[in-house]
């Protein structure tokens, strides 16, 4: 199969130019059309433009404004989560059948963590990738939910502090609220609760990720092996993600229970899974595994999406 569909960015920094080489070089059903800024001076504006790639500095007015833009069929957004809402119904307001790939936490859309539930998403308009920690962690919460049912999932990502550019750091209380209840209903938790830290350590270290699990009491062995096989699924599209240790299991008994805040006690089986992120070093540093995951699962997404509308 020989078509492609065009897709557009919008966002010229980290995020968008990574994603746009990404394309480039492995797009196998997507055809990279336009990047979309604001800052004429951005690099990522000036790579595009390097790569043959047909630029704007005026946002999505001036995409709307271009001959190609009738011919667009996705829409990245690596903006922020304000700028995303504003962007969506701007861009429905021209061209209401277009497809949005949301890469901040703005979830106007549906959440995506596509090993988990793209099929179920495949005919959305507009669907939210979480975060970098939604991303690397609920993968490993859906893991342990379809062998045991989750009362509480907790996350803990570290990323290196060069790697947070302004965007991340804009929408840190986004990060927590929307991974927490991605966590919920991606996960399958009863509760989610999600922490982001971000690490000055010189020179900067490859994103960290955290999983602790509780869960009914089940059969260790069929949750390891259930983790493993998500975290092959995973690395499919991510191939720096791994387990950095052995899934880790703690008993917690009836006379001894935990008292989680919002939850009560609880008895049963504790899931503890620790991961790294290593990024592909597209465009971003390889430390930068939570970008790159982020712009991986993206790209995925889009992929099956394409794929689902060609053969349609």
């Amino acid at each position: 199969m020989n078509k492609k569909l065009k897709v557009a960015i919008i966002g010229s920094g980290n995020i968008g130019t990574d994603l746009m080489i990404k394309i480039l070089r492995h797009g196998k059903h997507l055809e990279m059309a336009v990047m979309v800024g604001i800052d004429p001076a951005s690099d990522g504006l000036a790579r595009a433009e390097r790569m043959g790639v047909a630029i704007t500095h005026e946002g999505v007015e001036g995409l709307t404004r271009m001959d190609v833009f009738k011919d667009i069929d996705f829409v990245f957004d690596a903006t922020s989560a304000g700028a995303h809402v504003k962007n969506d119904a701007f861009l429905r307001g021209v061209k209401p059948g277009i497809r949005l790939i949301d890469l901040t936490p703005a979830a106007i859309g549906p959440y995506c963590v596509p090993v988990v539930n793209l099929e179920q998403n495949l005919n959305q308009l507009n669907v939210n990738m979480v975060t970098c920690g939604g991303q690397a962690t609920i993968p490993m919460v859906a893991a342990v939910s379809r062998v045991a049912k989750v009362h509480y999932a907790e996350i803990v990502a570290s990323i290196a502090s060069k790697s947070a550019g302004p965007g991340t750091r804009a929408n840190i209380d986004e990060f927590t609220e929307t991974t927490s209840k991605a966590i919920e209903v991606i996960g399958g938790a009863t509760k989610g609760k999600a922490i982001i830290v971000m690490n000055p350590a010189e020179p900067p270290l490859m994103m960290r990720d955290t999983v602790f699990v509780l869960s009914e009491a089940a059969d260790q062995g069929l949750v390891e092996a259930s983790i493993v096989e998500m975290a092959a699924a995973v690395q499919a599209y991510v191939p720096g993600y791994r387990l950095k240790q052995k899934v880790q299991f703690d008993v917690i008994p009836e006379n001894a229970p935990l008292n989680i805040p919002g939850l009560g006690r609880f008895s049963g089986l504790k899931t503890s899974v620790f991961l790294e992120v290593e990024g592909a070093a597209h465009y971003l540093p390889a430390y930068a595994g939570n970008l790159d995951i982020m712009t991986s699962a993206a790209l995925a997404t889009a992929e099956r999406m394409a794929l689902s509308m060609l053969n349609a």
